[in-house]
């Protein structure tokens, strides 16, 4: 298939973002591949879908769908799905945007059924106008991701920048979807990208990444994702173990996934240590972690990491924190330009 006959469908869950989605849509209709922009309200509570609307360029090609009740990410991307038709589907946050030229550089091939290229992070207090920001010149250096590697790279670590594989934004095939009846998890309010990718590996997807960047993502200090609620991180560890009971699955997968589970369950127990103390006390938190050996050892972990790194800053000992750059890449890029 080539650039002029590929067609995409580019949806975006929106709840409270009159202020950021009209540079989303317009960076979405600039994009000649773009064939509807699906934009799903999710019960907001301000202007979103009138905003939304205002941003029609006049061409047919955007829809406003607008939910009465809050059902999270996962039901809007559904519901615009399944109102779509377009073969391909990339999912757009609404405070996020295309850089120029992205689908041409995803559909230079079509040997995948997911295809990611690389995300600019920027820093919300440095991003102005969007429209003018511009695609470093990084090379494409086509890969495929396995399974392994990508739920590897969804394990975060301490004191580092978070840029999980999760956080990718692939174009995917509507056939892949519909062949292995395959959507979002609506129970997941936290994680559901990582989810479906992970079962769409499952299912033998061709996951192919690009180091060249289209995806620009706003970095905030207030984002939803930065807000998940402790049930959310339970909900994420049980959908491993749900992917766990997949036969075909090796035991190579198998055993990075426990680790990924493993993770997600021990913040889960940590915050709900946390939720317990400040809502019935440390007697009633004390006997949470008490209860068994599998609560007792992250929180314990988790608390005295967070006591010694206070100590350290209290003293001045503590290890010198990473400023948030103004900037940064999901992925590290070779620059194509001779001057660098």
């Amino acid at each position: 298939m080539s650039m002029t006959e590929s067609q995409v469908c580019v949806i975006i869950a929106a709840r409270n973002a009159a202020r950021t989605i009209p540079a989303a849509i317009a960076s979405a209709l600039r994009e000649p591949e773009v064939a509807e922009v699906v934009v799903v309200d999710d019960a907001s509570t301000d202007d979103t879908a009138k905003v939304a609307a205002a941003a029609d360029d006049g061409s047919g090609r955007l829809s406003v769908i607008r939910l009465d009740v809050n059902r999270g990410p996962s039901f809007a991307r559904n519901a615009a799905i399944a109102g779509s038709k377009s073969p391909f589907i990339s999912i757009l946050d609404a405070d996020d945007f295309f850089l120029e030229g992205r689908f041409r550089q995803l559909f230079a091939s079509t040997d995948w059924d997911f295809a990611a290229d690389n995300i600019m992070l920027i820093r919300d207090d440095t991003a102005t106008d969007v429209s003018k920001i511009v695609a470093p010149a990084f090379s494409a250096d086509p890969e495929f991701l396995d399974f392994e590697r990508f739920i590897e790279g969804n394990i975060s670590r301490r004191r580092v920048q978070r840029g999980e594989l999760g956080f990718l934004k692939p174009v995917i095939s509507r056939a892949f979807l519909e062949r292995h009846e395959l959507r979002y998890d609506e129970n997941l309010r936290l994680g559901e990208d990582y989810e479906l990718y992970a079962r769409a590996f499952a299912l033998g997807a061709r996951f192919k990444v690009i180091r060249s960047c289209g995806y620009g993502a706003i970095v905030r200090a207030d984002s939803l994702s930065g807000r998940h609620k402790t049930q959310d991180l339970k909900r994420l560890a049980d959908a491993d173990l749900a992917l766990l009971k997949i036969d075909s699955l090796p035991e190579g997968s198998k055993a990075v996934l426990r680790k990924h589970e493993r993770h997600v369950r021990d913040k889960y127990r940590l915050r709900n240590f946390l939720d317990v103390k400040a809502e019935r006390g440390m007697a009633s938190a004390a006997a949470y972690a008490l209860a068994s050996q599998s609560n007792l050892i992250p929180i314990v972990r988790g608390v005295a990491s967070d006591k010694l790194d206070a100590l350290f800053r209290h003293v001045g000992l503590s290890p010198r924190q990473q400023p948030v750059p103004p900037l940064r890449y999901l992925m590290a890029g070779t620059s194509t330009s001779p001057n660098k």
